[in-house]
């Protein structure tokens, strides 16, 4: 991955174009303006882009309410890397499949790139992106917002405080009920999977973040219900869907740590969502408050302990300006990689090494194994990918 120095192939103001304007394009966009109105202006779009050309002249509209200059509009990501020669960066919020097709031919066009998560709808699509970043010399950035809330900062800090003592397991459960469709995110060809790897991502990256490297896991994954419905209400105009509504997955970590990663959207009636860490002293909750033999804090204050102790060049880095929205941290963060060449936090090998987990529990079921999180990273179990692989043409 690529590392800049100050000088080197750095930029005072970064000139930024947003492809794919509709979801969590939203997201960028306030995040952008809190950058903005908060003072941090190292930045400028100066295009948006989408197929659908209204929703790139909505995004436009949007940002220029803001920052005055209007975005050019763009429905075709060639033409507007042959025209608008001011973009030193782009933000593709796009859906899974095409994320290493925008990236590869951004990054060969000169640009940095962010993207949101995950990295790629395969790891061997993500693995293109990175050797295309290592090539080009150009940053490669994965869009990771959710270690960057402050419960999850102040929890991550009483970790290494050793608060709880040496983390020992966890276990993550997440049980309720979704029967309403969610368009393209429901269809194995373009999300890649289900919520498993499109949220499951973040919870991952989570992992990591708090506990270290998963070293292997096993997993068993179903798919009970194969229909969603349009009309959430009435549970009418059916559509057949084929990515996982559940999964249950056993970790071992390469520091010894264990834990159980359960998800499940089609359970009815009482819903669950535990998600607590025990160490030799206590316990944590992801994101909550903390529990030991001897005290119990709040999650809210978790984080005023949090406060007081972090030194004012953490805060700052980890909360510019004293914003919280997560998203404009992490866009933040991608632009001060460029300007400064300080390293960013969750570069495109984290994003890499953080979709492999998801990705191990769909490649653990299909051989009926455990599997090493350093194999599914190397490519050597891809039973499940194949299929997707086969369709981009990235394997014959």
């Amino acid at each position: 991955m690529a590392i800049i120095k100050r000088g080197d192939n750095t930029l005072d103001k970064v000139n930024i174009a947003i492809i794919g304007c509709g979801g969590i394009a939203g997201a960028h966009r306030k995040g952008y303006e809190a950058l903005w109105e908060n003072g941090l202006r190292e930045f400028q779009i100066v295009a948006a882009c989408d197929v659908d050309e209204q929703k790139a002249a909505d995004m436009a509209g949007a940002v220029a309410a803001f920052q005055g200059q209007c975005p050019e509009v763009y429905a075709d990501v060639d033409a507007m890397l042959s025209s608008c020669s001011t973009i030193d960066a782009v933000d593709i919020c796009a859906l899974h499949r095409p994320h290493h097709i925008l990236a590869n031919a951004c990054l060969e066009a000169g640009k940095h790139v962010t993207i949101e998560k995950p990295l790629a709808i395969t790891l061997r699509a993500g693995k293109t992106m990175l050797d295309t970043a290592e090539k080009t010399g150009k940053l490669l950035y994965v869009a990771e917002n959710y270690r960057r809330d402050i419960r999850n900062r102040a929890a991550k800090w009483a970790m290494d405080k050793g608060m709880i003592g040496a983390p020992r397991t966890f276990h993550f459960t997440d049980a309720r009920e979704r029967l309403w469709y969610w368009g393209w995110r429901e269809h194995k060809q373009d999300a890649g999977a289900g919520w498993s790897l499109d949220g499951g991502v973040h919870f991952a990256d989570l992992f990591r973040y708090y506990l270290g490297e998963v070293d292997e896991l096993y997993a068993i994954v179903a798919a009970y219900n194969t229909t969603r419905y349009r009309d959430r209400e009435a549970m009418a105009d059916p559509v057949e869907v084929d990515v996982e509504d559940t999964t249950l997955a056993l970790l071992k970590f390469e520091n010894g740590v264990t834990g159980q990663w359960s998800s499940c959207s089609v359970a009815p009636g009482r819903e669950t969502a535990d998600r607590i860490i025990y160490g030799a002293e206590g316990s944590l909750e992801f994101g909550g408050g903390l529990q030991t033999r001897t005290q119990n804090l709040s999650s809210d204050e978790l984080v005023e302990a949090y406060r007081k102790d972090v030194s004012h060049d953490e805060w700052e880095r980890n909360f510019p300006r004293d914003i919280m929205d997560p998203i404009a941290t992490e866009l933040h963060d991608f632009i001060r990689w460029i300007t400064t060449g300080e390293k960013a936090e969750t570069d495109g090998l984290e994003g890499y090494k953080s979709e492999a987990i998801p990705i191990a529990l769909f490649e653990s079921h299909a051989l009926n194994a455990p599997v090493k999180l350093a194999d599914v990273e190397a490519l050597k179990h891809e039973l499940y990918q194949n299929e997707i692989n086969e369709g981009l043409g990235l394997i014959a």
